[in-house]
């Protein structure tokens, strides 16, 4: 039976993830060309192929989506079993920022993992607005930023597109007020700045009800019906309602979410975490979009 290699795999998912062959290479180091080699290679393997290309995008074929699902769960085994057996050997302290959104939903899943098969690895977080987070890393406060951009350009790793919508409150009516009622985070909140300008454009009347810079506090306001907000779709709290244009709500397109590394000297500790949370969030992506495929 025929062996694919887990390189080609890895440059696949990183070409999905990336959006192109040239971002695709500079996270692995190579030229874009060689990158189109490989997948080239993987369709040849598989007899299928993996891409729609066209000018402006790549998108995956039936096909392409199935050897995704497979070459996502291949690596993230080879992984898990690589970071098993050396363990012993990488230690040390990295120093995570993060959204608040991320590391009170889907960040201490993921950081759990790591931390079981790291265990000589220690993790400060900490919590604050991208824009914050970025310009304390500029400080030296970090070793590593996850943050939010409201577009596909600048410095970063992409690792994961993110779709914002509005949210509710199950047992309210909150978003049929005739003027909205928010519930924001204060600036620099990127979400806070998205929902303004959607609204400001439709020209829907709104007035700001409740602050909280807290992801906690954000969204037991909107639980209690004191208004809606806007989150990222991977990050919003259960009992909660998602809000569309169905709603009288505009629509509020996508935020990118990227890896930023220091400027110091990267530890083995720190390169592992950066791949795995890369990762996780891939997976966590590719599951999300496949249930909303199913819907």
């Amino acid at each position: 039976m025929q062996n694919i290699p887990t390189d080609l795999l890895r440059t696949f998912v990183k070409a999905i993830d990336s959006g192109s062959f040239t971002r695709a290479g500079e996270m692995v180091g190579r030229t874009p060309s060689a990158i189109s080699l490989q997948i080239k290679r993987l369709e040849d393997a598989l007899n299928v192929t993996l891409f729609q290309r066209d000018a402006r995008n790549m998108k995956l074929t039936s096909e392409g989506k199935t050897t995704a699902q497979f070459a996502r769960r291949i690596l993230a085994l080879n992984d898990e079993m690589i970071a098993s057996l050396l363990q012993p050997s990488v230690a040390g302290r990295v120093r995570l920022g993060a959204p608040h959104e991320y590391t009170a939903s889907l960040l201490p899943e993921f950081l759990g993992k790591f931390a079981q098969s790291h265990p000589n690895v220690m993790l400060e977080v900490t919590s604050d607005l991208s824009k914050n987070l970025l310009r304390r890393q500029q400080a030296g406060e970090f070793d590593l930023v996850i943050a939010l951009h409201e577009d596909d350009s600048g410095a970063g790793r992409p690792i994961y597109r993110e779709p914002l919508v509005w949210v509710g409150s199950d047992d309210h009516l909150s978003h049929q007020q005739p003027t909205l009622p928010l519930v924001l985070a204060p600036p620099p909140c990127i979400y806070r700045n998205r929902m303004l300008q959607a609204l400001n454009h439709l020209e829907r009347p709104c007035r700001i009800v409740y602050l909280s810079s807290s992801y906690n506090g954000i969204s037991a306001a909107v639980r209690a019906g004191i208004g809606v907000t806007v989150m990222g779709g991977s990050t919003t709290p259960s009992g909660s309602l998602i809000l569309t244009e169905k709603d009288g709500l505009p629509s509020l397109g996508h935020l990118e979410l990227r890896l930023h590394r220091g400027t110091g000297p990267a530890s083995d500790a720190l390169l592992r975490l950066e791949d795995y949370i890369a990762g996780s969030f891939a997976q966590s992506g590719a599951s999300i979009a496949t249930r909303q495929t199913a819907d």
